[in-house]
This record gives C-alpha cells, sequence and structure tokens, in this order.
C-alpha cells in the first residue's frame, strides 16, 4: 500500500558512533511537557492522571534498552525563577500555568527515575537548559561523547562534534545538518539567530517583523547580531532598518536570554551519573502502582532486561552495530512464476487468517493503477506478487540504472499476467473459512474491486486500533508497528527516491526493494493483528468493533466506487460569475480606501484597516507583527457598519468557494467515470463519525446564494433523482432516551415539531405564527443548548444580548428536567474515567476536561457532553 513510512533496517543500526564513553542527558522538563500534549488523558487507579508519566517511562525504557550510554541522567527545571527574569522581567511572562493535572505528575516523573536508577538533577536560579549545557561542556572536554535527548530547539547551539541531540519521539538524530537545515545557519551562530527572530513561547522580544527565514538571512550576511547592528545603514528595506534600529537593544537582551550558560556551579560531575541497574522489585512496585501492565509484561517477556551499562571499558559492547536480537531475519519472497504461486495459495488454503496488501502509484484508489500484491500467513514470511513494474529506466530522476540490479535484469525480470494471478488467488479470497486482514483494506479492496477481485471475510488492523485505542491519533501502519513492535517500517520515500517531483511511482520501484517493503507491509500487519484482535476482546469493545465498524468498510466501498456525479459545464459557469464578482467587489474596496492593494494579503488589509483608514480595534500579532484580520475580526468592523471590512469578508467568502468548489470539482471528476469519488475515514474522529476527504463532501455549503448554488451542481444521471435522507432530529431523540427527558419523549412521541415548539416557547407567540426563520433560530438553541454552549456563544450565534441568551437556556434546562443532569454526569464521568461511552459502547476519550485553563477545560467539558450524541447518533 502506498503509505509515508521511516526508514529502518531489519537490524537497528547504532546512532552514535561507540569508541569512546557516552554520557545521554535527557531534557526531563521537556518531555514531561511534550508527553503531556501528545498523549490523551490517562488514570491510574486512584484516579491520579499519569499520561505524561507513561509516555516518560515509554521513552525511558526505549533509550536504556537501546542506548549505549556509559553515563545517563535526566535534568529537569525547577519551579523558582532563575537569572533570566533579573534580565528581562517579562521573560515567559505569557506562559499559562502546567494544566491542572499535569501537576502531580511531576513529582511522579522524578520518582520513574529514581525506580529506573536514573539520576534526576536540578538547580534552583538555573534552567535545565543550562545545567545540560554545562554538563556537556565538561564530559566532551573529557572526551565524552554527549547525546542530548531532547528536541528543544534552544539546545540545537550546543551541537558540536562531540555533542549531538536525539528526538526520542520522532527517533532522530540531530547534528550540524540538521541544525543548519532548521535555523539556516552553523550552530555556533543559533544564539544570533534567535536573538532577531525572539521566541512568543518564552517571551523572548526579539526585532517584530523579523522571522527564523529573514534572521539567518542577515546572520549569514553580516556574521553576528553586533555586526548588524552596528551596520543597520546597509540594510535596502526601510521598515525593516528601522525596526532594527529602534528594537537594537531587544535584540542584545534576547541574545543573552537564549544564549545558555555553560558555567554553572555543579555538586555533581558527570562521572557521578554512572548507569546502574534497576532494582527489579522497585521498579515493578512503581509500574504496578501507575496502572502501567502492559509496560510492565513488555520488561517481564524481556527479563525485566533494560541493557547493560556500557562502560568505557567495555570495549566488546562498544563495537557492536546495535542491541542484540532474538529474532530471525524475515522470510520475503519474490512470486514470479504460476508454480510459485500456486504453491504458496495451497499452504494459506490451510490457514485461518492471511493479509493481504496491495502496492500502487496513487494514494486515490479510483485511480491508481495495481503494481503488486503481497500477502502472508505466518508471521516473519511474506510473498510479494510483481504485476506491473516497468524495467525501463526514468529519464531525469536521479534514479541509477536499474536495469544492472540483480532482480531488474532482463534474465530476472519476470511477472505474472494479472489473469493468472487473479484466477489463482481469487478462491483463497473469497473463502469463508479464512479471514482477510489488510491494514485499512478499505483501500485494497477498491483497488483488488477494479480488476474483478473480490475479498471476504475481511478484518481490519486501522479499524481495531481505532476501536480499541480510540484516545491515540495515529493508527497507520508506521505508529502502529512502533507502538506494538518497536519497529521502524521500511520508509516510502526511501524505496522511491524522495517526494515530489524526484520520486517516481511505485511501478519503478526495482523489484528487490519492492518485495522487502511490500512484503514487510503484509508481515507487520499480520503481527499486528495478532496482538489486537486480543486487545479487542479484553477492551470491551467487540460488539463496536463486529456490529458498527468492521461491516461498514464494505459499504463504505461501494460508496466510494459509486462516486458522485456533478455538473462541470455548471461549475464552470458558476467560476466565471464568482470571478467577475470578486473583481468588482476589489475594484469597490479599492475605490473606497482611494488606493490599490492586495486584497488577498491579510498584512496589507491590516494595513488598510488600522493604519490608513484608522479603525479601532486592531492587535498585532507577537509573532508576525502585522495586524490580525481574521473572519472574527472583519465580522466586528462589518457590524459596526464598515463597508470596506464587509466587502473584504464578501470577497474571501467567494474566494474560498471559488478555489475550493467551483475550480477545484471539475479537476477531481475521474476520467473513467466522470464522477467525483471521495474518500471516507473510520479512524479519524473522537465519536466514530465519518469524515470525508480528497473532496470533502460533508461540508458542501447550505447557507447563502452562492453556497445553495454549489449544491445544484451535484446532478443525478438521466432519468434518475437524487433522494436526501435523515433521520427526523436524531440527536434530540438520543438525548431524550439517555438523559431520560420525559417532557421531551412525550413531546417526541406525539410528533411534535421540537424546534417549533422551542421557537414558540422562547419567542412567547403561538405556534401557528412561528416562521421557518424562527424555526431556524429555535433549531440553533435546542443543539447550542443539548451541546453545552454558553450564553455568550448563544447570544452570538443569534445576535442577541448575553442575558436574554442567558435566560433562553435558564428556561429550557428548567423546562425539559434531566438535560442538566446528564450534562453534569457527563462531566463527571470524563474526569473520573478520561471517556465518556455512546449508547452502544464506544469509548470516546476526552483530554483537558481536568486542565486549570478554564477555556481548555470548557471546551473538554462540552465534548464530554456531545460526543456520546454525536457518536450514538
Amino acid at each position: 500500500m502506498l503509505k509515508a513510512k521511516t526508514m529502518m533496517p531489519q537490524q537497528k543500526e547504532t546512532l552514535i558512533p561507540a569508541e569512546k564513553p557516552h554520557l545521554y542527558l535527557i531534557d526531563g522538563s521537556g518531555f514531561i511537557f511534550r508527553a503531556y500534549y501528545a498523549l490523551p488523558s490517562m488514570n491510574r487507579p486512584d484516579g491520579t492522571p499519569v499520561n505524561a508519566v507513561f509516555g516518560f517511562c515509554n521513552m525511558l525504557i526505549k533509550l536504556l534498552q537501546e542506548a549505549k550510554a556509559c553515563h545517563l541522567a535526566v535534568v529537569f527545571d525547577t519551579a523558582k525563577k532563575n537569572f533570566r527574569h533579573d534580565l528581562y522581567t517579562d521573560y515567559k511572562a505569557n506562559r499559562p500555568p502546567p494544566p491542572e493535572d499535569l501537576i502531580p505528575q511531576f513529582d511522579l516523573v522524578r520518582e520513574a527515575c529514581a525506580a529506573f536508577s536514573v539520576p534526576s538533577i536540578d538547580k534552583e536560579g538555573f534552567e535545565a537548559d543550562d545545567l545540560i549545557a554545562t554538563y556537556a561542556r565538561h564530559a566532551s572536554t573529557d572526551g565524552t561523547h554527549v547525546t542530548i535527548v531532547s528536541s528543544d530547539k534552544d539546545l540545537m547551539q550546543l551541537v558540536t562534534d562531540g555533542i549531538d541531540m536525539l528526538d526520542p519521539l520522532k527517533n532522530r538524530l540531530i547534528q550540524e545538518p540538521e541544525v543548519q537545515e532548521k535555523f539556516g545557519v552553523s550552530p555556533e551562530q543559533v544564539i544570533e539567530v534567535q536573538a532577531l527572530a525572539g521566541d512568543s513561547s518564552d517571551n523572548v522580544p526579539g526585532v517584530p517583523g523579523i522571522g527564523l527565514k529573514t534572521a539567518a538571512q542577515l546572520i549569514t550576511e553580516f556574521g553576528s547580531l553586533e555586526n548588524l547592528l552596528n551596520k543597520t545603514d546597509q540594510i535596502r528595506q526601510p521598515k525593516r532598518r528601522q525596526m532594527l534600529e529602534k528594537h537594537a537593544e531587544d535584540a542584545r537582551i534576547s541574545k543573552e536570554l537564549v544564549k545558555l550558560k555553560d558555567d554553572v556551579p555543579l555538586s555533581k560531575t558527570w562521572k557521578d551519573f554512572q548507569r546502574e541497574t534497576p532494582k527489579t522489585e522497585t521498579l515493578r512496585t512503581f509500574l504496578e502502582t501507575q496502572g502501567f501492565q502492559r509496560l510492565l509484561r513488555r520488561l517481564e517477556n524481556n527479563g525485566l532486561n533494560l541493557g547493560e551499562s556500557n562502560t568505557a571499558g567495555s570495549q566488546k559492547e562498544q563495537n557492536t552495530t546495535g542491541p542484540s536480537t532474538n529474532k530471525s531475519a524475515p522470510q520475503y519472497q519474490l512470486i514470479q512464476d504460476e508454480v510459485a504461486l500456486k504453491a504458496w495459495v495451497t499452504k494459506a488454503q490451510m490457514t485461518s487468517v492471511i493479509t493481504i496488501d496491495t502496492e500502487t502509484t496513487s494514494l486515490n484508489a479510483m485511480s491508481a493503477e495495481l503494481v503488486g500484491i503481497s500477502l502472508s500467513h505466518k508471521t516473519g514470511e511474506a510473498i510479494y506478487i510483481p504485476i506491473n513494474h516497468k524495467q525501463q529506466r526514468q529519464e531525469g530522476l536521479g534514479l541509477e540504472d536499474t536495469s544492472q540490479r540483480p532482480s531488474n535484469r532482463p534474465e530476472s525480470f519476470h511477472q505474472l499476467p494479472l489473469k493468472t494471478v487473479i484466477e489463482t488467488l481469487q478462491s483463497l479470497l473469497l473463502n469463508p473459512a479464512i479471514l482477510k486482514v489488510g491494514q485499512n483494506i478499505k483501500y485494497d479492496l477498491l483497488v483488488l474491486g477494479e480488476h474483478g477481485l473480490k475479498v471476504s471475510p475481511i478484518e481490519d488492523t486501522m479499524v481495531l486500533s481505532y476501536v480499541v485505542d480510540g484516545m491515540r491519533h495515529g493508527h497507520g501502519l508506521d505508529d502502529l508497528a512502533q507502538r506494538h513492535l518497536e519497529h521502524t517500517m521500511i520508509s516510502y520515500t526511501d524505496v522511491t527516491k524522495g517526494t515530489g517531483k524526484k520520486a517516481v511511482t511505485f511501478d519503478y520501484v526495482p523489484l528487490d526493494m519492492a518485495r522487502d517493503y511490500a512484503c514487510e507491509d503484509a508481515d507487520i500487519t499480520l503481527q499486528l493483528y495478532e496482538i489486537l484482535k486480543p486487545q479487542l476482546a479484553s477492551s470491551g469493545m467487540v460488539r463496536v468493533y463486529d456490529t458498527l465498524d468492521r461491516p461498514l468498510i464494505p459499504v463504505l466501498v461501494a460508496m466510494e466506487q459509486a462516486g458522485v456525479q456533478v455538473d462541470p459545464l455548471l461549475l464552470k459557469q458558476m467560476s466565471r460569475e464568482f470571478e467577475e464578482r470578486l473583481n468588482e467587489l476589489e475594484k469597490e474596496v479599492h475605490s473606497l480606501v482611494d488606493q490599490e492593494f492586495n486584497v488577498a494579503s491579510p498584512k496589507q488589509v491590516g494595513e488598510i484597516l488600522f493604519d490608513v483608514l484608522g479603525l479601532e480595534g486592531g492587535k498585532k500579532s507577537k509573532k508576525t507583527g502585522a495586524y490580525t484580520t481574521g473572519a472574527d475580526v472583519l465580522e466586528r468592523l462589518a457590524n459596526e457598519g464598515h463597508d470596506v471590512p464587509a466587502r473584504i469578508l464578501e470577497w474571501r467568502k467567494l474566494a474560498k468557494l471559488k478555489s475550493t468548489y467551483t475550480d477545484a470539482f471539475p479537476k477531481q471528476i475521474n476520467p473513467k467515470t466522470g464522477r467525483v469519488h471521495t474518500s471516507y475515514s473510520l479512524a479519524s474522529t473522537l465519536t466514530g463519525r465519518l469524515s470525508s476527504s480528497d473532496p470533502n463532501l460533508q461540508n458542501i455549503p447550505i447557507r447563502g446564494k452562492e453556497g445553495k448554488r454549489i449544491r445544484e451542481a451535484f446532478v443525478a444521471p438521466k432519468g434518475q433523482c437524487l433522494f436526501s435522507f435523515d433521520y427526523s432530529q436524531i440527536e434530540i431523540r438520543l438525548l431524550a432516551h439517555v438523559a431520560d427527558v420525559k417532557p421531551l419523549r412525550e413531546a417526541l412521541k406525539h410528533g411534535d415539531d421540537i424546534h417549533a415548539l422551542t421557537a414558540s416557547q422562547a419567542f412567547d407567540i403561538p405556534l401557528s405564527e412561528v416562521t421557518p426563520e424562527l424555526r431556524s433560530r429555535a433549531k440553533a438553541i435546542n443543539f447550542g443548548i443539548i451541546y453545552g454552549i454558553s450564553a455568550f456563544g448563544l447570544a452570538r450565534q443569534l445576535n442577541i444580548g448575553r442575558s436574554e441568551a442567558a435566560t433562553y437556556i435558564k428556561n429550557y434546562l428548567e423546562r425539559y428536567d434531566g438535560i442538566a443532569r446528564y450534562m453534569e454526569n457527563k462531566k463527571q464521568e470524563a474526569q473520573k474515567q478520561g471517556y465518556v461511552t455512546t449508547l452502544l459502547g464506544r469509548r470516546c476519550y476526552i483530554t483537558g476536561i481536568s486542565d486549570k485553563n478554564p477555556m481548555r477545560r470548557q471546551f473538554a467539558e462540552r465534548q464530554a457532553i456531545n460526543a456520546p450524541l454525536q457518536g450514538g447518533a
């Protein structure tokens, strides 16, 4: 299957040469925050939040098992201010306090260090980065190689030949070329660039209007910040020169703020961080207390082996090429003749599960060409059947002459005819006694279906993962392989020679590389299935998977194959009309301000509105220094009666309709079918609802004259018509049931129009006088309130006063007794468990429900109320 992955050969390579002693310094504070925001809420048995602790332990285990380090320490910030606050009182002033559910995890992470026998270091008055800089300098001076485990850009100034960085989440080594790529300068010039660009997250001022790219260009040209500030008369751009002169002292202060101290007084030396083996019972007790049973089982399966210390004298360990592994090399076979294929099928017919994966030329299943098929019926083994590989070389793409590769020489370049492959595989793929498992198998069913190959019965590891582990965002093969098998997949970009124009399609990939890549997909999918299927049984989510998600896969395949017909002529006509109206609006705006400017430029729009016209309320972005001109800003100004922002707002809406729909849809018509084919995702929303992409057919405009016209472009074939079916007020019916709202249940039982009834009661008019407009406003009240909308939000939505909106909400909740109780119950359920459940048992994970930040917490509370209804409807 075509997918992006990260490269790892079968035998992991050591990241750092191990000819000399090696010190690992872990940025503990940075990793805590990163793990907290990357992972969904998790609570241990007593309710204490532990998601950041879990992420930290995972990272530490992986590092201890794979790192060839003789010395290791975790470095933390302290809660108190440091010397930088004396230099600049507003340093980090705009940082919010840590989330409430993160605070108890700080001490737990330090307990984790003790349990793993890893030293933890901090020092009042200094940041963790300063301690890391000091220890790194001392160790490097002593001839020890240093790896800083962090992704913090501020630490990149420390990178040298003897000091590098490792991003543990991306498993990415950061050395001088990576720093150059990030900042555009060498590591020793990083602080010069940061001084100019500033850092909004730490409230480092920098020079307004200068970002990293411009800063790198200036430092490359002038060599240093001080030299630049002394030669501002050589800056050609007047505004840039003015900003540099005006904010010169800010830049100098910024340099002092971003520069790391490497001479912090230390009570311990790096030699005190000798790596030690953790005490088994201490470690086991800690992991059990946190509820990390899976981590504990993983360690116990490995004999609680976290690797041995790599002391300076252990030359044997230092010279190894990677961690030892008991796994034998996988057996991947290229099938190039009918006899071999039939022999494999005969063996597969005797099993109960096989995996299947297709290799193609495109991510779009409806336009992709089938290149090959990979299959597996035993972990560690797989076959690849090449079908449509091309032997000739693609000129100008930087490929070596593939005809010289052993697998692409004329005498060995054999492929089976597609007809033979179909005839040989069809009985196996339809055998009702054998499950066919895929990773995002919907894609493979679409591709194979185009060639008449049918597959049944099916399972899907991506959907399994989504149902079992919905709190996570990544359910792709790369993510699952890393999460469950600690295995990094072969990179698609490696086999296709890059990305963009440099890349080749899979049909030009040499057969031996294609075999390894494709067979790995099938093999790893089988390994994942053997892990995820038992997890489904123990998770209590079998009903959701077996009755909802898995049966939906073939339905979605049929929907995507059918597609929808659009009228390209009507769309082109609308595009022309939109273009004419856009030009008219642009001329009107230029006339009103008496000058021409780029209406599509937010920066220029801001300058016109707030500098030229002098409108009030302009706010500048701290990052760019430009005025913010989002839709909320323009709507506010338009509501105040200003013509220019009103016309610019109309221009933007029309330009969006044109670029997203009337220009784009004709290009997305499949030339073979004459129809538009979207792709539906089963595994990308919080609530289990579908999402549509390429193109998104779920957000077709319905409001406004232009939006309704776009809907007219969706047409039925001649002699047929389109029907629209929708459940009547399904979310409200569901709410009436799950919250046991008796007045609402009675009204629905009698067939009352709930929205009209709400309009009658809210606006104090007879039911017979409710207009469509009032009913629409009442609908907003109904759905807004049951989804936890605030008085402020409802007031803004209905364009009424906040007190009036508050009265609507109060009366509504009093009228329908049970809704307020349901809302409170769902909030408490989310706080206790980290998730809420739908009527059929799907878990919808809620992050931020205990956040100290009221905006984030209120958003999470609305999600907790909303998700069971959205996910159950």
